[in-house]
């Protein structure tokens, strides 16, 4: 990976690692909120959904516009519209009000995956792709864990209510998007038809790698892993929203500690093994094991799942630590194979339908945990969708899969 490219990586996942704090700065502030309004789990869990809903449905119209109009203008305006959307939730005089300020904050928050993950790919080599969308998974999962991390580090001071919270997003988020646009400015954005024209000049170009050049999208092989993908984005979804909740439950703050705080604290350290968790799968995942990975990733979601729906005290800890590891893996492998199968010129669109139906789907997760009151149940049904997401992707060892994996490293 060359300096340049590897820039550009670090500063698209920059922004990676500030959409996952907006998506996870809810989770930190969903029982303060709830407290704030007097409602409980099932009225805070409808407001996770709510902001993910658009999160999802509204990546496919992202992708397009991405593949139209050029991923980083697209990656500016969602900076800016999460950072006014943030100070509309400051502002928000009602729960209902809020509802909506989530439902606008989903809508800009959707425009990152496909045109960020769609920038990545096409600045990368098949045998590089791995390790950027490593990196790329990294950061993002530091800024899942950056959420509650400032969430810990401002609620400690007792002056900070989560309002003034959703006021200090904007910071980071303006500072990335003003470098965005100086990217842009400096050195231009791709549109749908300078990419048309690079793809036919790969064509043409018989020392460039197969990989690199258009090829038919093995459809069947495609929805599949979507589908396992959406499966997954539930078990997501439905764990992070209520993960601060879950450990505050564990019974193991120290009395000086306020609970916004600590519940906030450890929801950091179990994100953070996260991190590590992409760090490892972006370094595994190269052509020829993507697949056979997926599988592994998903199916070893379901015995920390099920740890959780029995654990108790430090136990639930341990056992949502090792599920973030594990859980997160994944996504350096999804991407990849995402990448694998779309063609350049459609990659855009293909992140976005793959988003579109991850996290449209994931959405009803914070609902559904919110309306199961037992934890055993609740988490059992999340090991259940997590072993179906496993044995769906194992249709990929065959058929399609193979020859989209072939396609890829002729």
């Amino acid at each position: 990976m060359s300096p340049a490219t590897f820039r550009l990586v670090l500063l698209v996942s920059l922004a990676h690692a500030m959409v996952h704090t907006f998506e996870h700065s809810l989770p930190a502030v969903e029982q303060m909120i709830g407290d704030d309004f007097e409602v409980g789990k099932e009225r805070t869990g409808g407001l996770g959904t709510i902001w993910r809903l658009p999160f999802g449905l509204g990546a496919l119209f992202a992708g397009y516009f991405a593949d139209r109009f050029g991923s980083k203008r697209l990656l500016v305006v969602y900076l800016l519209g999460c950072s006014a959307t943030a100070v509309a939730a400051w502002w928000a005089p009602s729960l209902s009000a809020l509802f909506g300020v989530m439902f606008a904050m989903g809508c800009f928050a959707s425009i990152y995956h496909p045109a960020g993950l769609s920038l990545i790919s096409r600045e990368t080599t098949a045998e590089t792709r791995g390790a950027a969308l490593g990196w790329h998974g990294i950061f993002g999962s530091l800024g899942i864990a950056g959420a509650p991390f400032l969430a810990a580090l401002i609620f400690s001071t007792g002056s900070v209510d989560w309002r003034s919270y959703y006021l200090l997003l904007t910071l980071p988020a303006l500072l990335i998007a003003g470098l965005m646009t100086a990217s842009l400015l400096r050195d231009g954005d791709t549109t749908a038809a300078s990419r048309k024209a690079a793809a036919d000049a790969d064509a043409l170009d018989l020392s460039k790698p197969a990989a690199e050049v258009e090829k038919p999208i093995p459809w069947r092989a495609f929805l599949i892993l979507v589908a396992a993908g959406a499966l997954s984005g539930f078990v997501y979804a439905a764990f992070l929203h209520f993960l601060p909740r879950y450990l505050d439950e564990a019974g193991l703050r120290p009395d000086d500690w306020s609970p916004e705080s600590f519940r906030n604290a450890l929801t950091t350290i179990a994100l953070l093994c996260a991190a590590v968790g992409q760090g490892v799968a972006g370094r595994l995942a190269r052509p020829g094991r993507l697949e056979k990975l997926l599988v592994l990733v998903l199916l070893g979601n379901v015995p920390p799942l099920l740890w959780m729906a029995f654990a108790d005290g430090t136990q639930r800890f341990i056992a949502a630590c090792l599920l973030a590891f594990i859980h997160f893996m994944n996504q350096p492998v999804y991407n990849s194979l995402i990448a694998q199968m779309i063609p350049a010129s459609r990659r855009s669109t293909g992140y976005g339908f793959s988003n579109f139906l991850c996290f449209g789907i994931g959405a009803f997760g914070p609902m559904t945990l919110g309306l199961i009151a037992d934890d055993r149940v609740a988490y059992g049904v999340l090991a259940g969708l997590a072993a179906a997401s496993g044995l769906l992707a194992m249709l990929l060892l065959c058929g399609d899969g193979r020859d989209s994996q072939s396609a890829e490293l002729a």
